[in-house]
């Protein structure tokens, strides 16, 4: 009777186990941008992260979404209604307690909005011999922000930032006038000179924010 009463507890393990892991995926798509005035916000590729909380679930934890570097996001979700939350001090915005409630039904998009605390304007990027100068307004957005610096990146890939690039330079705060142009340029290293082309990418740092805002990257071709 103990081996039948074993080899049926053992079944029905067995059948609760496969019953489990047997469960759909999930299989909606929730995407969306982080926005300030209607354009996305350029950000470090998976340096910021915002937050989905579902209740009514007897385990209630952070669903993790990464912002790309062109400000977008998404996540594959079960449909159900959940929280969106803006985490604070990640991001080159104000912080901003409010959650934003988000109802996924098969592929559903949301934008996020944000307030920066400085922007970048009429950036442009040009190569003469062994240099790459970019041009840029830095337009303050919150007025009690400080200024830290702007940064100049270079990458052989698209993906380029602080954590991803093969020359850079910087410019601080003291040689800025905002809302003037300005110019920064970086020495093309050696070893890439005989490249085609490579992508060149600016960054503007606020004094004391983890996270720089970026502009788009650009292609910069070389011959």
């Amino acid at each position: 009777m103990k081996k039948i009463s074993y080899i049926v507890l053992f079944s029905l393990i067995a059948f609760f186990s496969c019953k489990k892991d047997n469960y759909d995926a999930p299989t909606s798509r929730l995407s969306g941008r982080v926005l300030y005035q209607n354009q996305a916000v350029g950000v470090r590729s998976d340096g910021v992260q915002l937050e989905l909380w579902q209740r009514g679930y007897s385990l209630f934890t952070k669903i993790p979404v990464f912002v790309a570097q062109d400000g977008t996001f998404s996540a594959t979700l079960f449909d159900g209604d959940y929280k969106l939350v803006r985490l604070r001090g990640n991001g080159p915005w104000l912080d901003n307690p409010d959650s934003i409630a988000v109802k996924v039904s098969g592929n559903t998009q949301v934008d996020v909005p944000v307030v920066p605390h400085f922007n970048l304007s009429n950036v442009s990027f040009n190569k003469a011999g062994n240099t790459v100068t970019a041009t840029f307004t830095v337009q303050q957005v919150t007025s009690t922000s400080v200024l830290e610096r702007v940064n100049l990146y270079l990458g052989t890939t698209m993906i380029v930032d602080n954590t991803r690039q093969d020359a850079s330079a910087e410019k601080l705060a003291s040689d800025i006038v905002i809302g003037q142009s300005g110019s920064i340029t970086v020495n093309i290293p050696a070893a890439l000179a005989s490249r085609n082309f490579m992508y060149a990418r600016l960054a503007v740092k606020t004094n004391g924010v983890g996270e720089a805002l970026f502009s788009a990257p650009q292609r910069i071709e070389f011959k």
